[in-house]
């Protein structure tokens, strides 16, 4: 079974909660390298709760999706929950859905720009009631396997958050 497939059922439950509100989502993969857009694209009629995203992977990619100055990023860092929740916020607001969600992590394999250690994540997601972080740990420098974690962890929170 591919990963796509494992997640569409949880994919299904996202898509019915959103529908159930007659609400979008907008996505920033990070270092999900767009798994989570994919994800939620295995839902047939996914243009009903989706209205799209981008994979956010370097300067110029933020730059692009946000349409933020680079002083909104002053003091942060990425894969911390101030820079995934500015992400969030961003998505949101540019794409005109009611939700965000956005990713940002070091995957492994290779040292992270800012710093941030192998196998860490961090997602956010905000909505009409709020925001909410989480942080995802793996302690791997597995790369793959992190990309994997990391996007199991953000739809399963985004799942609890709409729940």
């Amino acid at each position: 079974m591919t990963m796509l497939e494992e997640l569409h059922p949880l994919a299904l439950r996202i898509a019915a909660l959103l529908r159930q509100r007659g609400e979008k989502i907008a996505a920033a993969d990070g270092a999900t390298g767009g798994m989570i857009a994919a994800s939620l694209l295995t839902v047939p009629g996914a243009l009903d709760f989706f209205v799209g995203g981008g994979v956010v992977y370097s300067f110029r990619a933020r730059d692009v999706l946000f349409a933020l100055p680079r002083e909104a990023y002053a003091g942060m860092r990425g894969a911390s929950e101030d820079y995934a929740l500015l992400q969030a916020r961003a998505i949101r607001d540019n794409f005109g859905a009611q939700w965000g969600i956005a990713e940002s992590g070091s995957v492994g394999g290779s040292r992270h720009p800012s710093g941030a250690p192998a196998g860490s994540s961090c997602v956010a997601v905000v909505g009409p009631q709020g925001e909410w972080t989480r942080v995802t740990e793996t302690g791997s420098d597995a790369r793959i396997a992190n990309m994997e974690a990391f996007t199991r962890a953000a739809l399963g929170f985004l799942e609890e958050v709409l729940g």
